[in-house]
């Protein structure tokens, strides 16, 4: 029993602890830093090994307390929920783990379903430096292209658990 709290003890500081951290560049001018996203609260986590990417995603107060009363689909108007990744990598202590290595980006998910009606009610964004910068429609267009096949759970491809 002590080896399996030990273990889910380390799994979880491995996907927590780099909140507060900007990792390696990412680009030789560019520093990716984290937003304000940093006191949100985490509401699932993803292993992509399609992408070679951990992300924790994370949602301010109103996507939070709608994920907790299960008032998601759809998602209210004023929900952010914010996508952060990192590059995976294997835990240099614990062969068996995967952990996030370098931080790559943080994108955003932005609910107004009237100035964002084209894209199912959504608007998406990316952090630069500490500000989150809304993209226009067209370079928003890839990614509600990918977010289509979650037409039925409001183009959210997170399971948040908090209930």
């Amino acid at each position: 029993m002590n080896k399996t709290i030990f273990s889910g003890l380390w799994l979880a500081a491995a996907i927590l602890m780099p909140f507060g951290l900007a990792f390696a560049e990412t680009q030789p001018t560019v520093k990716p830093e984290h937003g304000d996203y940093r006191d949100w609260r985490l509401l699932g986590v993803s292993l992509r090994h399609d992408k070679n990417s951990i992300r924790a995603i994370v949602g301010n107060h109103v996507a939070i307390n709608a994920a907790r009363a299960g008032k998601v689909k759809p998602w209210p108007d004023g929900s952010i929920i914010a996508k952060i990744k990192w590059a995976e990598r294997k835990h240099p202590n614990w062969e068996q783990a995967t952990v996030p290595g370098e931080f790559t980006a943080a994108e955003a998910m932005v609910k107004d379903s009237k100035k964002y009606a084209e894209t199912g009610g959504w608007g998406f964004g990316i952090w630069e430096g500490k500000t989150l910068k809304m993209l226009n429609q067209e370079k928003s267009a890839p990614c509600f292209a990918c977010h289509l096949p979650m037409k039925d759970s409001d183009y959210v491809y997170t399971l948040p658990n908090l209930q």
